[in-house]
């Protein structure tokens, strides 16, 4: 079975003179979960305490 790679499956990798290879570390960093909306959560846990001390406010008063 012949495949439309089979020209270029067996080639060595390529390793560049120019650019040293990246550590396994940098390479890991890249692909780390990330927070895109910084301080979203704080923000949320501060609306959620706020309504919370409301609703508390209305429960004695009632």
């Amino acid at each position: 079975m012949s495949t439309e790679y089979d020209d270029i499956i067996n080639l060595p990798h390529h390793v560049s003179k120019r650019h040293p290879q990246m550590s396994m570390l940098a390479r890991a960093a890249q692909f780390a979960p990330f927070s895109a909306l910084t301080g979203y959560s704080n923000e949320i846990k501060k609306s959620a305490q706020r309504v919370e001390e409301r609703y508390e406010e209305n429960m004695e008063t009632e």
